[in-house]
């Protein structure tokens, strides 16, 4: 088994332009590339398992090949510990896993097979008037934001 790393990452421009980074732990195979542990919270279009190979001088990445997980994003403007005991049990019934839980935010994994509207009626039901938003970290095409990417067509193609 190969030893966790932990890699960074370029994640965009604060406020006021200066470079962000988000630091990621991966488990670096033979030929360079790496596999996400968890979904990240700021990165968009990588998701827990996801294989990637990084420019260390650029800090940008390729997507390699997908896990087929989904990595959801919920940001909070209280405490989330409430909405991760309501949200949490119910999204482990489905597969999925709670990634990251910090005050404010919250990041889950959960395979794209357990249905986009099965995850979603639970997001917006627990998260709904929660003081809450929560986003796909890999759905939708990180330029624009609104394009779906459209990966998980070929995840769940019959074979």
């Amino acid at each position: 088994m190969t030893a966790l790393q932990v890699i960074e990452l370029f994640a965009g421009n604060n406020p006021d332009g200066e470079p962000v980074v988000e630091r990621l732990q991966v488990s670096v195979n033979e030929d360079n590339s790496c596999q996400l542990v968890r979904s990240p919270v700021f990165i968009k279009g990588i998701a827990s398992g996801d294989y990637i190979k990084v420019d260390k001088e650029t800090q940008q990445f390729e997507l390699v090949k997908r896990s087929g997980n989904l990595a959801v994003r919920i940001f909070c403007r209280e405490d989330s510990t409430g909405l991760s005991d309501k949200l949490t049990p119910r999204l482990e019934k489905l597969g999925g896993e709670l990634d990251l839980e910090t005050a404010r935010v919250l990041v889950y994994s959960i395979h794209v097979s357990c249905g986009f509207d099965k995850i979603e009626e639970i997001l917006n039901s627990v998260c709904d008037g929660a003081n809450s938003v929560w986003y796909y970290g890999n759905v939708y095409d990180p330029k624009d934001g609104q394009t779906p990417l459209n990966w998980w067509q070929d995840v769940l193609k019959p074979e």
